[in-house]
C-alpha cells in the first residue's frame, strides 16, 4: 500500500512539473511573436489538432490563426455537456 502512495505522490508532482512548463496563453505558444499561431506551434501544445481542422479554423488562408479563428476551434473540441 506504501509503495502504491508513494508512486501516486511522484506521478503527481511530475506532472505538476509537467504542466507547469506547458505554454497556457496565446502569447506563450506564439513563439515567433506574429501574433498569429502556425500549425507547428500549435501542435506543440495541442497534440490531436490535425491540419484540416488547422485549416479550416484559418478563414483567411494566412497559414496562422488569429485569436478570433482560434476561438472557433475551441468549442467543437470541448466534451459535450450533458443535457439537464
Amino acid at each position: 500500500m506504501h509503495k502504491l502512495v508513494l508512486s501516486l505522490a511522484v506521478l503527481g508532482l511530475a506532472t505538476t512539473a509537467t504542466l507547469a512548463q506547458t505554454p497556457t496563453s496565446f502569447a506563450e505558444v506564439d513563439s515567433d511573436a506574429t501574433g498569429e499561431l502556425s500549425f507547428a506551434e500549435l501542435q506543440l501544445v495541442w497534440t490531436d489538432l490535425t491540419q484540416e481542422e488547422f485549416d479550416t479554423a484559418d478563414a483567411d488562408t494566412s497559414g496562422g490563426l488569429t485569436p478570433d479563428e482560434l476561438n472557433t476551434l475551441q468549442p467543437a473540441t470541448l466534451p459535450a455537456t450533458p443535457a439537464q
